[in-house]
């Protein structure tokens, strides 16, 4: 059974940071691309950061996040990263890592809800003025 558990979401204040962890089971996250994604009150979920299977492909992040957020992978420990510094209130939200089947690399653009599978329950960020 296929099974992603994220955490290390939490309350912060603006400006600081966290990590966020996206452990699976079940799941060989090195022969993916992986994402994460997140969803705020009332707000469609929006497609963060992806960071492809391969070393030699391109990781991307929203513009919203872009010199904020480093995805990363560790492929021994199944397990992926989103670290988030300079938080801001509007990164309020649900967060998701989810893994991309088919293709290799990411998109080039906004992961597709659609294309990513095997998602977990989220962790939560809350980021106060």
């Amino acid at each position: 059974q296929v099974q992603t558990v994220e955490s290390g979401g939490g309350l912060v204040q603006a400006g600081g940071s966290l990590r966020l962890s996206c452990t699976a089971s079940g799941l060989a996250i090195d022969r993916y691309p992986m994402a994460w994604f997140r969803q705020a009150p009332g707000k469609e979920r929006e497609g963060v950061s992806c960071i492809p299977r391969w070393s030699d492909g391109s990781t991307y992040y929203a513009n919203s996040v872009k010199g904020r957020f480093t995805i990363s992978r560790d492929n021994a420990k199944n397990t992926l990263y989103l670290q988030m510094t300079n938080l801001k209130p509007d990164d309020t939200a649900m967060y998701y890592c989810a893994a991309r089947r088919g293709l290799d690399y990411c998109s080039g653009s906004s992961p597709e809800e659609s294309e990513y599978h095997y998602w977990g329950q989220g962790t939560q960020v809350t980021v106060s003025p």
